[in-house]
């Protein structure tokens, strides 16, 4: 489906790494997920640094994150990617297993387009990656610049 746009991934947990892998491709909703398993990698990615540095300009289409990161921490991304006129329409889709107001409070502050609280269970999981990947990837018209819809 070379319709689909590039999701950025941001989450440092291997297993849900591999759950949400899984899901996105069981229901076909991505052309290629690039993964950053911390705070850091994702930022040079975003900024074509580091082991990004030879990737096509485009943005992904979204950004799928996590908050608790190791070097830099999701609200931390959030903050300078909102800041960067190059990188602010970026959607980007708050992964988290953190239920603290203040966490949602700030990341909608800062400008995400969603919240969404990781499901312990597997299944549940799966369908909410699924339908994240659905509205994300195929139904939302992503801003102009990004991997995205041809």
């Amino acid at each position: 489906m070379e319709n689909l746009g590039r999701i950025l991934l941001v989450e440092d947990d291997p297993k849900d790494v591999e759950l949400t892998l899984t899901a996105l491709d069981e229901y076909n909703l991505a052309n290629e997920v690039v993964v950053a398993s911390d705070g850091e990698q994702a930022l040079d990615y975003l900024y074509c640094r580091g082991k990004f540095a030879e990737r096509g300009p485009e943005n992904p289409a979204v950004l799928l994150l996590d908050l608790k990161l190791p070097k830099v921490d999701g609200l931390e991304i959030l903050k300078q990617l909102k800041a960067d006129g190059k990188l602010r329409m970026i959607p980007v889709v708050v992964l988290t297993s953190s239920r603290e107001e203040r966490d949602m409070l700030t990341s909608y502050q800062l400008g995400v387009n969603a919240y969404v609280v990781k499901p312990v269970d597997f299944h549940e999981f799966v369908n909410a990656v699924r339908e994240l990947g659905v509205f994300w990837a195929v139904i939302n018209e992503p801003p102009p610049g990004s991997a995205s819809k041809h």
